[in-house]
């Protein structure tokens, strides 16, 4: 019977706005206990503490005082809310929109301290807005190698209007290399097939930073590594 009305419950997630508190509540407790009915410990839970909020602010002895709710239980809703603090604390981390000479700042702050070389994809929505960033790294001592469908999936997966790229030279000014560039190029055609804008490719240097838009470079990249130059706009003419 409770298989049959956890199915039931979890399928209401499609709609997952629909959802009552207490619902949701007893859907995340499936995974902290398993094989019994949730749904009274949800709403002991909210008796307990009067909103959603406030059940995540609650320390583990606090959650323990409230009946149904075992170490293993306290245990798990306070990893959710410690999980939920760092997703705000990195959101509110970024910009709250994307200015060139302000974003290099930025970005030499996040990644001049890093002793291997990584690459950062920012996403950016229509508004210019950074909503998200994913981090690339390798072995390899003297660039970062990213295979274009990882860039794909990134682009299909979080569909930006646009992004920035960033890499760092842990050991070497931030001048771009022969690699930089074709990097950048193919970066470039990468989002003009999939209707993206690139709108800038920073590189922090030991000596500060270099920016593709800053030194006038990316508008020609963008002009030369796009789909409508290379295949020819006749070819999509009807």
């Amino acid at each position: 019977m409770h298989e049959g009305h956890r199915q039931r419950m979890l399928q209401r997630l499609k709609n997952a706005q629909d959802l009552q508190d207490h619902e949701l509540l007893e859907i995340l407790l499936y995974n902290a206990i398993p094989r019994k009915n949730t749904n009274p410990t949800a709403h002991e839970l909210l008796s307990a503490f009067p909103s959603l909020s406030e059940v995540f602010r609650a320390g583990f002895e606090e959650l323990l005082d409230v009946n149904g709710v075992g170490p293993e239980t306290a245990a798990y809703l306070c990893c959710i809310a410690e999980c939920g603090r760092r997703i705000r604390a990195q959101e509110n981390a970024f910009p709250p929109i994307f200015n060139p000479g302000e974003f290099s700042g930025f970005v030499q702050k996040k990644l001049s301290s890093l002793q291997e070389e990584v690459i950062e994809v920012f996403a950016i929505d229509e508004k210019e807005r950074i909503r998200m960033s994913r981090r690339f790294s390798c072995s390899l001592p003297d660039r970062v190698q990213v295979r274009a469908e990882e860039i794909g999936e990134f682009l299909a997966r979080h569909k930006p209007a646009g992004i920035v790229i960033a890499h760092n030279h842990p050991t070497a000014p931030a001048r771009p290399s022969v690699e930089d560039d074709k990097f950048t190029a193919q970066m470039q055609l990468s989002c003009s097939l999939n209707g993206v804008r690139l709108y800038d490719h920073i590189i922090v240097g030991t000596d500060g930073t270099y920016s593709y838009f800053l030194v006038g470079r990316m508008e020609e990249i963008r002009r030369n590594f796009n789909v409508d130059t290379i295949v020819g706009e006749k070819l999509y003419r009807v």
